[in-house]
C-alpha cells in the first residue's frame, strides 16, 4: 500500500485551492491629500462675549499672517456664547512650524493672547480632511447663515456607511436647497464623526427649505437609507464675523 507523506498532501492542495483575498484593513478611501482642515470651538465666558469678538476683530490679522484662515463664524443657535473657526494646513509638519512661530511672535502673544486667554471658558479643536467627493466652495454671494451639522456615524467607517451619507448629502445639496460648503470626516478627535457644512440666504430660508425637505421623496428615501448607521447627530447656525474670509 502505497504511502502518501502528509506534506506532500498539503503541497497538492496549495495548488487546487484557490487563493483567498486578502483581507481590507482600511475602512474607506484612503486619504489623497495631505491638506488638512483643524476645526476649533471657543467658549467665551457670557460677560465676555462682546470684547473677545472685538478684539479678535481687531487683531486677527497678527494670526493670519501665519497660516490660511477659512472662515470665522459666532454661533446664534444651538450653543451660546461660542465662535467656531477652521483653518487650512497642509500637513502636521506645517501646523507644528505655525505653532511654534506663534509662540515666540511677541505682537501675537501680548496684543492677543494675553487679552483673550482670560475671556475664553474652554477651547476645543478636532482634525479634519474634506471626503474624497467633496471641495471647499464658497457661497454664491456674502451674508446669510451658515449650518454646521455633524453626525456621529456607527463604527465601521465609510466603507460602511460612506455612500449612504453621501447620497443623503448629495440629495440636499440640489436646487431649491442649501449650499454645500464642504464635507467634512474627522481625523482627531470623536471618531467616525462627519459633518457637513452648508449655507443659506437667512435663518428663515433655512427653515422653509427643511419643511420642503420632509415631503421630498428623494430627500426621504436617501436620509432614511443614511439613518441606520447614525449614532447621534447634532447642530448649529453660526453668522459669519466680518473678518471671516467665508462670509
Amino acid at each position: 500500500m502505497l504511502k502518501i507523506r502528509s506534506s506532500s498532501l498539503r503541497s497538492a492542495a496549495a495548488l487546487i485551492t484557490p487563493a483567498q483575498p486578502r483581507a481590507r484593513l482600511s475602512t474607506g478611501p484612503q486619504q489623497e491629500h495631505r491638506t488638512f482642515y483643524e476645526f476649533r470651538t471657543y467658549n467665551i465666558r457670557p460677560d465676555q462675549n462682546a470684547a473677545f469678538l472685538k478684539l479678535t476683530n481687531e487683531k486677527i490679522h497678527l494670526r493670519t499672517a501665519h497660516s490660511e484662515l477659512i472662515g470665522y463664524w459666532s454661533v446664534e443657535y444651538g450653543g451660546l456664547n461660542k465662535v467656531f473657526h477652521i483653518w487650512k494646513y497642509d500637513s502636521y509638519s506645517q501646523r507644528a512650524a505655525v505653532r511654534a512661530a506663534l509662540s515666540q511672535d511677541p505682537s501675537w502673544m501680548s496684543e492677543y493672547i494675553s487679552k483673550a486667554i482670560p475671556m475664553l471658558a474652554s477651547q476645543d479643536n478636532e482634525v479634519t480632511y474634506l471626503v474624497p467627493w467633496s471641495r471647499l466652495q464658497r457661497p454664491p454671494q456674502e451674508g446669510g447663515v451658515y449650518e454646521l451639522a455633524s453626525f456621529l456615524m456607527r463604527p465601521g467607517g465609510p466603507a460602511v456607511w460612506g455612500d449612504a451619507f453621501q447620497a443623503a448629502i448629495m440629495a440636499h445639496d440640489a436646487p431649491g436647497y442649501g449650499k454645500l460648503v464642504g464635507a467634512f470626516h474627522s481625523e482627531v478627535g470623536l471618531l467616525n464623526r462627519v459633518h457637513a457644512l452648508w449655507w443659506f440666504e437667512s435663518a428663515d430660508q433655512r427653515a422653509e427649505i427643511r419643511h420642503k425637505a420632509h415631503t421630498d421623496a428623494r430627500v426621504v428615501a436617501a436620509v432614511r437609507n443614511s439613518v441606520v448607521h447614525l449614532d447621534s447627530q447634532e447642530n448649529k447656525l453660526m453668522f459669519p464675523c466680518s473678518f471671516s474670509p467665508f462670509k
